[in-house]
């Protein structure tokens, strides 16, 4: 498990819902090569994990806050996405911003719901 970057834990249970903090591409510690493909595949194993250790899958996701540093990624981000999860679509938003943490250039929160 990759530690968090900073003060926050990486996923709360809160009733039924699981929130995951943003991922980013890291693996044992450091940033994928490979660009946006890459990254946004690692971001998605690493909620992937995260969501495991709470019990739960990628199909149980039922949001995802996307940033990335440069929207010209987009495209590549959205097929990355798709492969990622597959046929299931969770809502989403994507914003553009300055910079992520350890120079990401992606990083994705979701929120996931357990299913009675």
């Amino acid at each position: 498990m990759n530690k968090p970057l900073g003060p926050y834990s990486p996923f709360v249970l809160a009733g039924d819902f699981v929130f995951v903090s943003g991922q980013v591409g890291m693996l044992a510690g450091e940033l994928v090569d490979g660009g946006i493909t890459a990254q946004t595949n690692q971001v998605i194993a690493n909620l992937s994990q995260r969501l495991t250790e709470a019990g739960l899958s990628l199909g149980d996701v039922v949001k995802t806050t996307c940033f990335l540093t440069d929207m010209g990624d987009f495209e590549a981000f959205n097929e990355a996405y798709v492969n990622g999860f597959g046929d299931h679509r969770p809502a989403r938003s994507t914003f553009a911003v300055a910079g992520l943490p350890a120079g990401a250039i992606v990083e994705i929160e979701a929120v996931a719901h357990r299913s009675s």
